[in-house]
């Protein structure tokens, strides 16, 4: 029986805990020994702890994620001062903030926004130009009107299309993904791109440690080296205490010769094609993008690759795409924790603010800060019609009564609540209006949308978007909705484990 790598994993848990808990010893210690002096020292702690929650106060960091650290350390000084140092802060060390942006500032010049698209598009939809426009000036990326995009949903759906695009290669595929897991979905993929690296196709993967590491035999990095593919861990799991290794890539990125991208929230898992049942039926959805969009993903990916790796791309041989004729515009985005902008919220904030008639949402998690609550139920009680759809059965136990924290509030103002029955919801889709959509690696939570690495795909593509409505309708058939009287009177306990897990939801 083959081990896995995730056997190396127990290791390292074990020794960030035994440093947790000698400085924890250490600090019972002190208190101890300078138990004579304890009202001094106390009164210490908790000066220090005033000076560090005015010093969070004046951080430009989103005022939910800054309260809860405030609270936090003035209730519990001494333990609130210790674990602030080691994980607060939406921050990550500067010489690899300067590291990434110096990369993406290198890659982003190859990018060039077409002056006649910007001004076909300013005269059109006024939605379109201002969701756009916040896109182009937030992420750097361009909008294009030569290109296609493709809705592919479920998991079992977007497999034998990535097969059939990857069968097609003859210069390089470009892989990055969050997860990566031995199985039947991956053994499809490999055995393509084992055939096509002997044919001389450049190969390149990413993936996220610590999405992955507990998911794959402990030869597998040897199996893709020895096929002739290049492959780079993102940040390796460390015995660490440090919140820099919270910040993980999450994206989802193929690229295949410059052609053809796909996006979304399907990883390379037999969950997302259900051949593995965790938690039910897995609902999912991924985007498959044509024309001269994909140049964007070339370019997401490269930033990353020179990042991680220290290794440059040659532009000259990657930006290779097609122009296509469509009926539509395209815009791919990417955001990072390494910068003060928040693209991937803003976006689904511009699409609330923009909407006449409907927001449809699909997303596995709903943990909102202020500002995307107050955008959703603004957007209610202006006569939009908003449904949001989420998990009926979560993949984490912890994490559900944080989105169920929010139900009453939003249906308060109107926003109509949806739970997937027949498992677990992973899609992450926005529809506005039904003219314009986003699909992405993005979920609703204060990861995503603060710590990690994310990217996605905004389009108007009319056929594209009216068959992911069609889709949606479906999902809404097999969900159940939150009756607004009936969620009133649920148990104390379930309010009290709502309330108790959202104090901690500037975390998740």
């Amino acid at each position: 029986m083959q081990k896995k790598r995730g056997i190396r994993i127990k290791l390292r848990v074990i020794l960030t805990a035994l440093g947790l808990l000698v400085a924890i010893v250490g600090m019972l210690w002190a208190a101890i020994s300078l138990q004579h002096n304890f009202f001094a020292v106390f009164s210490a702690f908790e000066i220090l702890g005033i000076i560090i929650a005015l010093y969070i106060v004046n951080k430009r960091e989103n005022p939910s994620y800054k309260i809860a650290w405030i609270v936090f350390i003035l209730v519990l000084p001494v333990f609130g001062l210790f674990i602030y140092m080691m994980w607060g802060g939406q921050r990550t060390f500067p010489h690899l903030k300067k590291k990434y942006l110096k990369c993406e500032q290198k890659y982003l010049k190859y990018l060039e926004q077409d002056p006649a698209v910007k001004r076909l598009l300013h005269y059109e939809d006024n939605s379109h130009n201002r969701q756009a426009s916040y896109l182009c000036s937030e992420s750097g990326f361009p909008v294009y009107k030569d290109s296609s995009v493709s809705y592919l949903s479920p998991g079992e759906a977007f497999l034998p299309v990535l097969i059939e695009e990857l069968k097609k290669a003859k210069k390089y595929i470009f892989i990055e993904y969050f997860i990566i897991a031995d199985g039947k979905m991956w053994n499809a993929v490999f055995d393509v791109l084992k055939e096509k690296a002997a044919s001389g196709v450049e190969i390149k993967v990413i993936f996220d440690d610590f999405g992955s590491i507990k998911r794959q035999y402990a030869d597998f990095l040897v199996r893709l080296k020895k096929a002739g593919i290049e492959v780079s861990v993102f940040c390796p799991l460390k015995p660490s205490l440090n919140m820099v290794m919270n910040n993980r890539d999450h994206r989802k990125i193929i690229v295949i010769d410059g052609n053809v991208a796909f996006t979304g929230g399907i990883n390379l898992a037999d969950e997302y094609i259900n051949q593995y049942e965790r938690f039910g039926y897995w609902m999912d959805c991924a985007a498959m993008v044509k024309g001269s969009a994909v140049d964007s993903f070339v370019i997401m990916f490269c930033i990353m690759w020179e990042y991680v790796t220290g290794k440059q791309i040659l532009m000259s041989k990657h930006l290779i795409s097609k122009p296509i004729y469509s009926e539509g515009y395209v815009l791919p985005y990417a955001d990072s924790p390494m910068d003060s902008k928040s693209t991937a919220e803003g976006i689904y904030q511009q699409m609330l603010n923009t909407a006449h008639k409907s927001v449809d949402i699909a997303t596995p998690y709903l943990i909102l800060d202020d500002a995307m609550t107050s955008a959703i139920k603004l957007a209610a009680t202006a006569g939009v019609k908003v449904r949001i759809v989420t998990p009926h059965i979560p993949d984490k136990k912890y994490v559900h009564p944080v989105t169920q924290y929010y139900y009453s509030e939003l249906m308060d103002a109107g926003v109509e609540i949806y739970e997937y029955t027949p498992g677990f919801i992973h899609s992450k889709i926005f529809l506005c209006d039904n003219i314009s959509a986003t699909v992405s690696t993005v979920n609703m939570d204060y990861r995503s949308f603060y710590f990690h690495f994310e990217c996605g795909v905004w389009f108007t593509s009319e056929e594209t978007i009216k068959e992911m409505q069609t889709h949606f309708e479906e999902i809404l058939k097999d969900s159940e909705r939150i009756d607004k009287n009936v969620w009133k009177k649920r148990g104390v306990f379930a309010r009290l484990k709502q309330w108790f897990w959202h104090l901690f939801a500037p975390l998740m």
